[in-house]
């Protein structure tokens, strides 16, 4: 009896909150291992010359490092890294700001059929690029913006309204309507409320927005297909072409470091403004 009871308590001992802690840990790690693995392959291969980028020796490590591929994938990505650089920046900062105005008129500016107003803005959430495409090409073409990264920013911006507005107008019903009914007293009109009381405090509003209108905009590939020519390529469609090349010998090493260098803005933007992401999607869903 007393060797099961010893048994029992190392069993409990095993099991208990300093042993549950444990294999969590090491459950997650296991998952971060295997998240991790493709991105050894991409940053090992990328150092390699072309003589020993190969699929049959992808795990094992340079014997001679070497940025022969970092060079070959720098210049021919540069042009698309230019023009999505210019797309992803204004488009958000253009979606952001258009997004923060209507999500205050319809959450503190009310107006007869406001409601029906942002339903109908949350429906724009929901169609697909493949429905308008046709009819958006044939309307950018009439205003001569197709094929111009004008273009492709104004398609952005139209499907990045309906998602910045929900954003604001859920983080702007947190602040208290005493402060706009005393802004109106005053003798302040709509633009002076926002400018003065609404616009200090969208700060986690806005970086929600602009990580996630960033982020959306650098990865997009369809439109820049379809709407795109090759002076306005950005870099995915740039990065396609690489990965797609009809080259004798394929070079490994500039296709991982093309995808690499791809992937560097939005990696570094959730790295550096992640916790604001986060901070700002909780202060929108703590009220409301």
């Amino acid at each position: 009896m007393s060797a099961v009871g010893t048994s029992v308590g190392k069993g409990r001992a095993i099991f208990g909150p300093k042993g549950l802690r444990v294999l969590r840990f090491a459950v997650l790690l296991a998952f971060v291992l295997v998240f991790l693995i493709p991105v050894y392959v991409l940053v090992v291969t990328s150092f390699k010359p072309l003589a020993e980028a190969d699929p049959s020796n992808a795990w094992s490590l340079p014997e001679t490092w070497s940025t022969q591929g970092w060079s070959a994938a720098w210049e021919t990505l540069r042009p698309g890294l230019e023009n999505s650089v210019k797309i992803a920046v204004s488009g958000s900062l253009i979606a952001a700001v258009l997004g923060s105005l209507n999500g205050f008129v319809l959450s503190k500016w009310r107006f007869p059929g406001s409601d029906v107003v942002f339903t109908l803005f949350l429906f724009g959430m929901f169609i697909p690029y493949q429905a308008v495409m046709i009819p958006l090409a044939g309307m950018l073409t009439d205003m001569e913006l197709v094929g111009t990264i004008r273009g492709l920013v104004l398609a952005h911006v139209v499907y990045g309204i309906p998602i910045c507005t929900l954003i604001f107008r859920n983080y702007y019903v947190t602040i208290p309507d005493e402060l706009i009914e005393a802004a109106r007293v005053d003798g302040a009109g709509m633009l002076r409320t926002y400018a003065s009381i609404v616009l200090p405090v969208s700060g986690p509003a806005f970086a929600v927005t602009l990580i996630w209108q960033f982020t959306s905009l650098w990865n997009d590939f369809l439109f820049a297909v379809f709407l795109g020519a090759p002076d306005s390529w950005p870099v995915t469609v740039m990065l396609n072409n690489t990965a797609g090349s009809g080259a004798v010998a394929v070079q490994y090493n500039q296709q991982m470091a093309s995808a690499l260098l791809a992937s560097l803005p939005t990696l570094l933007v959730y790295l550096l403004l992640g916790r604001f992401f986060m901070r700002g999607l909780m202060a929108g869903a703590l009220k409301g």
